[in-house]
């Protein structure tokens, strides 16, 4: 019998996350194979205040690593303290963000224990975990199982629905940071350079409302008004970003975020496979687009053939006349 641990991921501002809760259902899908409970590690300059949100989540406990250098995420600073935790875990798990990729590799080196990143679930077979894993653009999947005594992975969040609350409360137990090597020292968190925005931020947005290439330079002009009418995160297809009709950060797809809402807009999106292995997962998908053999219909539970430029804006006016 062993037990697991997720690993929370708190904001920049120390708030958590909402993608540590597909964290915590990917454990306690383990949880039968495995045959212990399972308990949280929030590491922050103030981690009892995220802490707090966890405890209703059926933890055998809430670990807390308090410490002004876990103010901002170095991996450098928290790996030797997940490591210290960890070691008494039979599985040590993590949300697929740039947090989790970067930090659990880390953890499982240190460990010297196998690690399976970027998972869809996992299931119980002969008394092992077995991991599924998405493969060539997320069109295959691939499970494989771990052979070493403590396993790491991380969840991707697309694939699993975060926890719900389940009562009760938790305790909270305090733990020691761990002193990190010298080698810490010459690594410096500088600066954030992120954009600011009131809407949701993509990877945790209920609704989004992603553009392509077809837009043009009336990108902002046409999905901004429908992105606000719904209270959406604004998205767009890799072509789109770099024809420089969307920043960067707006990239929805293989090599951009990976998202799961439950309302997804494809607006003038072919459905190229890159753009698909990003969005699949949405629970409903909307798709608007002049071609009526455009892919991106194959997928679509609503498809609309017609001209965005003209569809877009009257959507808009229905909204706000239904609001």
């Amino acid at each position: 019998m062993s037990d697991a641990l997720v690993i929370a991921e708190l904001s920049e501002d120390g708030k958590l996350r909402k993608s540590t809760l597909s964290a915590i259902t990917f454990a306690k899908l383990a949880l039968p194979t495995l045959g212990g409970s399972f308990s949280i590690l929030v590491l922050g300059a103030n981690a009892t205040t995220a802490a707090a949100e966890l405890t209703g989540y059926g933890a055998a406990k809430v670990l807390t690593a308090s410490d002004p250098a876990f103010a901002k995420y170095t991996a450098e600073q928290f790996t030797p303290t997940v490591a210290a935790v960890g070691k008494g875990f039979g599985l040590i798990v993590a949300t697929a963000t740039s947090f989790g990729k970067d930090l659990l590799p880390r953890v499982a080196a240190r460990l010297d224990a196998a690690y399976a990143g970027d998972c869809a679930g996992v299931s119980g077979e002969g008394g092992k975990l077995v991991y599924k894993r998405p493969m060539f653009a997320g069109n295959a999947y691939g499970y494989c199982t771990l052979g070493t005594p403590i396993q790491v992975a991380t969840a991707r969040q697309s694939e699993l629905d975060p926890a719900n609350a389940s009562g009760g409360s938790s305790p909270i137990e305090a733990v020691a940071k761990v002193a990190p090597s010298a080698s810490a020292a010459r690594v410096e968190f500088v600066s954030l350079e992120a954009v600011k925005s009131a809407r949701p931020e993509l990877g945790e947005a209920s609704v989004i409302v992603s553009g392509g290439r077809a837009l043009k330079e009336k990108f902002m002009e046409v999905l901004e008004p429908l992105a606000d009418a719904l209270g959406a995160a604004l998205g767009a297809s890799r072509a789109a970003c770099d024809a420089g009709y969307a920043p960067g950060d707006y990239q929805v797809g293989q090599t951009g975020k990976i998202v799961a809402p439950q309302l997804y807009f494809a607006i003038g999106i072919s459905g190229a496979i890159q753009h698909i292995a990003g969005m699949k997962g949405s629970k409903v998908i909307v798709a608007i687009n002049k071609d009526p053999e455009a892919p991106i219909f194959q997928l679509a539970d609503y498809g609309l053939v017609a001209d965005l430029f003209t569809a877009v804006p009257a959507l808009v006016t229905e909204l706000k006349k239904r609001a």
